[in-house]
């Protein structure tokens, strides 16, 4: 029999990311990258976003160590589509078609 962990203040639907009940538009990862990437705490988390609950961010934390594989592949795959939008965006459409064709 396995266990059923869970989260106040998260749900995840199947299929979907995990995000804060209250604000179904802010995912769990977006909240873990705040803190790794500014070395945040939970205080100034909510601090520099104040729509955030303290309580929200601690079960973020708390989903994200748990869930740790699941969440960094969520994150590397958001980081990848995002460079690759950066990269589109910033060139030419000549400068695309000589990539394509090993000349650049």
């Amino acid at each position: 029999m396995t266990a059923t962990m869970s989260y106040p203040h998260i749900e995840k639907p199947e299929g979907q990311a995990a995000h804060l009940q209250r604000l179904p538009r802010v995912r769990i990862a977006q909240i873990v990258m705040d803190h790794f990437a500014h070395g945040w705490s939970v205080e100034e988390m909510c601090r520099q976003h104040p729509y955030l609950r303290p309580g929200e961010v601690h079960a973020a934390m708390g989903y994200y160590f748990d869930h740790q594989n699941e969440m960094e592949e969520e994150i590397r795959a958001e980081w990848q589509q995002v460079q690759a939008q950066k990269d589109a965006a910033g060139r030419s459409p000549a400068f695309s078609r000589l990539r394509s064709q090993g000349l650049v």
